[in-house]
């Protein structure tokens, strides 16, 4: 398998592509950053929720998408900070996406936090990406 050089961009892609491909589930090689991420997609309700799975190597989440009226609930997600391109922000620049209809999350000091928690928490992080 070929090494992935943004294994968050690798989850985003691979959620995005389930669910345009109307699966129920898609899964993702695990780790703790992903596993925090997709805690918050199931907080904020953009997921049904996921399992984490152990094996010999680095383990999987599998992720249960949502569909409301046969559409999923996760209109877009793109990743905003890159490998190439980190996106840092301080707390008073975190984007508000679509006007507050959306999400961004960041990871922060104080850990993987949507746009909100980490306005209420007064931090700012990298913007790993946004959800609407």
């Amino acid at each position: 398998m070929a090494h992935v050089t943004d294994p968050i961009g690798d989850m985003l892609t691979r959620i995005r592509n389930a669910t345009r491909a109307r699966h129920e589930k898609a899964v993702i090689p695990a780790s703790k950053l992903k596993a925090a991420i997709v805690q918050v997609l199931k907080d904020e309700g953009y997921i049904e929720n996921f399992v984490t799975h152990e094996d010999d190597k680095q383990g999987a989440i599998t992720v249960f998408l949502k569909y409301e009226h046969g559409q999923s609930v996760i209109r877009e997600i793109k990743r905003i900070s890159k490998p190439g391109i980190r996106r840092y922000v301080a707390k008073d620049d975190i984007p508000r996406v679509l006007g507050g209809l959306g999400i961004s999350i960041l990871s922060t000091s104080k850990g993987v936090l949507v746009d909100r928690e980490a306005r209420k928490a007064n931090v700012g992080g990298e913007l790993l990406c946004t959800v609407y």
